[in-house]
């Protein structure tokens, strides 16, 4: 029979059946399946890669007769080209959120592949489960993406800016692990980040004197011993915090990190006030950490309370735990040290990431220039800067 909406108002359920279905003559594979509650739906058997498919197209009513025959030839096409249609509505359909591509990103790219993994955590913690945890992955529009962006960036821009790029990221492997249809766009692209300013604060020689102070007195010997660290060393928060005493060589006077942010070991020189600090830090039978954390046999997680007593006592409120490792390069370009030496200083895996540093690099060629200057006036017999403008003004 070909079914029109006048003969599907009339079909009844037949009992006897497991699946009560009229095939339409029109398109052979169609139909309409009615149920013994009355309901009905349009369906579709198909054959696709040698599997049988039987499908639900749609319920009756919300899908016309002309719409559900439409979706019917489009899955058809789908078949014939080796797409199954049914595999594709199943994969959209089983509960894959936002929460869900969450834990897949986290487990099988973040921990894989990203050293910094658990700030990625941490904002799928703040931002992105609340705000969208129980929603459909294919469901997030850019205009969501844009909103979450927007208010996070009223009051942290650079924090904004993270987000954004752990969404983008997100979404480009959405699409991979079949979350998202292969065609679905990255709802992240084509929105503008904030315009970020780039951080170059750090401690100068007159402020050292006061952090130092302030460093002796805190009470947690600890954390005393990881802010001399920093300073001494210049590593990261993580690399001081989880360093253990079998990665110290006394004899050969060197740290080994056998896994940091760069993605490889890094050997690091020890300073003989290094040395002489890390022969004074207490140790603790069983806790292979330097830095002793309050549970047993673990490293101090977080060092932020600590820190803020610090700066504070040192009248330096505004220098982040970061800035110390900051102080390090600079007062190392300061002393007229290559960038490249710098960058193997601090480990970096790029020397864009060290050419922070070139500022204070140049002051030190303008120093040596000054000087230079100086000593070559003095050759020539000239005393003064007017000396030099009147061999200008005779030149002419």
């Amino acid at each position: 029979m070909r079914l029109t909406k006048k003969l599907i108002d009339v079909l009844r359920y037949s009992p006897g059946k497991a699946k009560c279905v009229y095939w339409d003559d029109e398109i052979p594979a169609f139909g309409v399946r009615v149920y013994p509650t009355g309901k009905k739906a349009f369906v579709l058997f198909y054959r696709v890669n040698g599997r049988q498919r039987f499908m639900t197209l749609g319920t009756y009513g919300v899908l016309t007769l002309d719409q559900a025959r439409r979706l019917a030839r489009q899955h058809i096409v789908e078949a014939e080209r080796g797409q199954d249609p049914l595999d594709t509505k199943q994969r959209l359909t089983r509960g894959q959120t936002i929460k869900e591509l969450c834990a897949a990103y986290l487990e099988r790219h973040a921990k894989a592949h990203k050293k910094s993994w658990k700030d990625d955590e941490r904002r799928i913690v703040k931002y992105l489960l609340p705000t969208w945890g129980n929603l459909k992955a294919i469901a997030i529009k850019r205009a969501d993406v844009a909103a979450l962006h927007s208010r996070i960036g009223r009051t942290h821009r650079y924090e904004a800016n993270r987000v954004l790029e752990l969404v983008s990221k997100m979404f480009e492997l959405a699409w991979r692990w079949g979350f998202v249809p292969e065609d679905h766009g990255n709802p992240a692209r084509s929105i503008d980040s904030f315009k970020e300013e780039k951080r170059d604060r750090w401690v100068t020689p007159e402020e050292l004197p006061r952090l130092a102070l302030a460093i002796d007195q805190e009470a947690n010997p600890y954390a005393r011993a990881a802010l001399w660290l920093y300073l001494l060393t210049g590593l990261r928060k993580s690399e001081v915090l989880t360093a253990r005493w079998d990665y110290v060589d006394f004899v050969r006077k060197e740290l080994r990190l056998p896994d940091t942010k760069a993605g490889r070991a890094h050997y690091l020189p020890l300073s003989e006030p290094a040395l002489a600090l890390l022969s004074t830090i207490p140790r603790v039978e069983g806790n292979p950490y330097i830095i002793v954390g309050l549970k047993e046999a673990s490293h101090l997680v977080n060092i932020s309370k600590p820190w803020l007593r610090v700066r504070k006592a040192a009248g330096v409120e505004d220098v982040r735990l970061h800035d110390l490792r900051r102080t390090v390069g600079s007062w190392l370009a300061q002393a007229g040290n290559s960038l490249h030496l710098i960058g193997r200083v601090l480990n970096h895996s790029s020397q864009a990431t060290t050419a922070i540093y070139a500022r204070f690099a140049q002051d030190h060629v303008r120093e040596v220039l000054e000087a230079h200057a100086l000593r070559l006036l003095g050759v020539a017999g000239k005393r003064s800067q007017a000396d030099v403008v009147e061999i200008k003004e005779a030149s002419r």
